[in-house]
């Protein structure tokens, strides 16, 4: 993927309007004066999918009382997202972007190499928006594991 596809600080956060878990309709407009972190994750249930959901549910209280917002966006449909957000305990907006529009957006699907193959698929990504819907940080191809500490490690928290 090229870096003119690519969000950078700075840039306006592409606008999006996605179905929670529970069909409910979430806008990145509602998150306006706030801070947001917005990640991209391949599939809800399975293993680093996982791991990275339940670090960013563990790490919502000090993100919150720094003024970040957590949602996370997957190409699962509203169901599957219900019954990962159930078993997990999580407690932050999963949204559904079956269509893969908004991933596309920003920058977060596209080629990546899977197992060496060059693929088409989600790119692991987490964006910091800030108050005003600009970029504050835009990080591609992070590693599911640890990858929430060094975040948190970069914006103070």
């Amino acid at each position: 993927m090229s870096e003119q596809q690519r969000l950078a600080p700075g840039d306006a956060a592409p606008d999006f309007s996605l179905p929670d878990a529970d069909g409910k309709t979430v806008a990145l407009a509602d998150y306006a004066g706030r801070s947001l972190v917005v990640y991209f994750y391949p599939a809800a249930s399975t293993p680093g999918c996982t791991k990275e959901a339940c670090d960013f549910r563990d790490s919502l209280a000090p993100l919150d009382d720094a003024g970040f917002d957590v949602v996370g966006i997957s190409p699962d449909k509203p169901e599957k997202l219900a019954k990962f957000r159930d078993a997990e305990g999580l407690t932050f907006p999963l949204l559904s972007d079956v269509d893969k529009s908004v991933m596309t957006a920003w920058g977060a699907f596209g080629e990546k190499k899977n197992y060496g193959k060059v693929v088409q698929g989600v790119i692991r990504s987490t964006f910091v928006v800030g108050p005003e819907g600009k970029i504050d940080k835009a990080l591609y191809n992070v590693k599911a594991t640890g990858h929430v500490d060094r975040l948190r490690k970069d914006l103070g928290v």
